[in-house]
């Protein structure tokens, strides 16, 4: 006979199977799984705030990074809107760091669900998770390019600039 408690050991450890598949990177594990477990209150997903350097500084490529398009896309147009108004996008960015891994957490129970509805084997489970969670890399190197491509142009208009000045 099974017992309850071996019921719930057997769900943690599948469940931590799922996180660790889904994150796919065991030097960050410990943050995701501290952080999921602050979203999770009573089995149900809660917003709340926990700060992560890699979201503030990334932003939007942190989302794409961890495979959160569809926040990605409205964190983009917020960042669009934001760009309109004072201060705006300084608060919107100290928003990100303390909550885009919320979002992060969302994806990660939306692809939970999909893969739990569709497949009924659990090493095939966590096997589907490993492919559809993960990370990225190329996001790392968007970054990059259009940061650098950015910072080309600065210099570009910057040097352009004070040639004019210099023939005034």
């Amino acid at each position: 006979m099974i017992s309850t408690a071996d019921t719930a050991n057997s769900m943690q450890d599948y469940d931590n199977k799922m996180v660790e598949a889904f994150i796919d990177k065991p030097e960050k594990l410990a943050w995701y799984k501290n952080a999921f477990e602050r979203y999770s209150v009573n089995g149900e997903a809660k917003m709340t705030w926990v700060w992560s350097w890699w979201a503030f500084f990334g932003g939007l490529f942190y989302l794409l990074y961890r495979k959160a398009y569809m926040p990605a896309i409205w964190l983009l147009v917020l960042f669009i809107v934001a760009s309109f108004i004072p201060f705006a996008g300084f608060i919107l960015w100290i928003l990100t760091g303390g909550f885009a891994p919320y979002f992060v957490y969302k994806t990660y129970l939306e692809r939970k669900a999909e893969i739990e509805s569709a497949i009924q084997d659990e090493p095939k489970r966590i096997e589907t998770m490993r492919t559809l969670g993960g990370c990225n890399d190329w996001a790392i190197w968007l970054a990059v390019a259009l940061h650098l491509f950015f910072w080309v142009f600065v210099f570009i208009m910057f040097s352009t600039m004070m040639a004019v000045m210099a023939q005034q």
